[in-house]
């Protein structure tokens, strides 16, 4: 963790706020005043993953809890995300750094041109040395700010920028085989693998009521980034410094897995289907098993209402996910095309038609 040169860190909004809405000045400056320290080494490069946008807004707008419908979510999160900034912004300032707001939703990273836009963002000011703070765009945003965390959006983009180290920041000092609260309960110091997590009771809900992640959420965040080869320290907000310093401190979780295409990781984990095609037996077997392109000629049924370059489910005749892919056909021109061989669509229809429907490098499995 020592030697970690760049490094994403992912703070809650149970560590910038109050319960009752309203952000925490003092705990934001103790949050910046580890970040600092360390972005500035030569040999060390800081993105930090905020959330608290929501809770910032609440006392703002007169909003004494967060509020359950999505429209004054997002007008929370509109006048909450401009203080939030300003709040990194003269935190930050008190050590000569400048930040940068980069906002996302899983749509600006799942398809090919966004997603190397993003990358190109986040690589341009940390290279200008200012620090990115990231957020989802909660405004704009609807399945998103429904998932509601944005601790998979912070393993999503350690693998993005290529970290070396992601640091998950919660209220609690690390994962638990238990009720951190009930006596005789241990804080796991390693997690090696999906299997050592087997039979442990996670809690759902965070402490202090302002945000809706919990421990589930991160620690499937810990798993989609060390599945992706990218190390994680679970730790709460108070124990940054000995995160970032390589002290032992919280829960570590071992990379499991090798690097993957960037943008199929966020296919499989941040993508929102928005229609399905559901495939015959051999399509599924030429999918599945051979790791080949969907053509017109294996897909028995269109569902839903997408255009070109949207993320759709495809599945097999008992309704079972079995992968997910950007399509390359609105939904309108796609019943047309069902059972028929694209050399026979191109002589109908034109060369436009001979090409797949959904291509294997935009094709990620979801089981095998």
């Amino acid at each position: 963790m020592r030697d970690a040169r760049r490094v994403v860190v992912k703070v809650g909004s149970s560590s910038l706020t109050t319960a009752a809405g309203g952000l925490d000045a003092d705990r934001v400056d103790a949050l910046v005043d580890v970040l600092a320290q360390h972005a500035g080494r030569p040999d060390r490069e800081i993105v930090l993953v905020s959330s608290g946008a929501i809770a910032a807004g609440l006392a703002p707008l007169g909003l004494t809890k967060r509020p359950r419908d999505l429209a004054r979510q997002q007008a929370a999160a509109s006048v909450g995300q401009g203080l939030l900034v300003a709040r990194y912004t003269a935190s930050f300032a008190r050590y000569g750094r400048r930040v940068g707001q980069v906002l996302l939703t899983s749509d600006d990273t799942s398809r090919r041109a966004h997603y190397r836009n993003a990358y190109r963002t986040l690589g341009q000011l940390l290279s200008m040395g200012a620090v990115p703070v990231v957020n989802e765009n909660d405004t704009v945003a609807t399945d998103e700010i429904r998932f509601g965390d944005n601790d998979r959006l912070a393993a999503l983009v350690a693998h993005l920028v290529r970290a070396d180290l992601l640091v998950l920041l919660s209220d609690v000092d690390g994962l638990y085989d238990g009720n951190p609260a009930t006596p005789g309960t241990r804080r796991i110091d390693q997690v090696r693998g999906p299997a050592e997590l087997e039979g442990l009771d996670i809690g759902s809900a965070g402490r202090a009521g302002v945000g809706t992640g919990g421990m589930v959420t991160k620690v499937e965040a810990a798993g989609i980034a060390a599945g992706a080869g990218v190390p994680v320290v679970l730790t709460s907000a108070v124990h940054a410094a000995d995160a970032l310093a390589g002290r032992e401190t919280g829960t570590y979780f071992h990379p499991t897995g090798r690097r993957a295409a960037g943008r199929l990781l966020w296919l499989a984990h941040a993508s929102a289907p928005t229609g399905a095609l559901t495939l015959d037996e051999g399509a599924v077997r030429a999918v599945v098993e051979r790791r080949t392109s969907l053509l017109p000629a294996g897909i028995a049924g269109v569902e839903g209402d997408f255009s070109a370059g949207d993320p759709v489910e495809l599945r097999d005749a008992a309704g079972r996910a079995v992968a997910r892919g950007l399509v390359n056909f609105d939904a309108k021109e796609l019943p047309r095309l069902l059972g028929r061989s694209t050399r026979e669509l191109a002589r109908e229809l034109g060369p436009a038609y001979e090409r797949e429907v959904v291509h294997r490098d935009d094709l990620v499995l979801l089981r095998s």
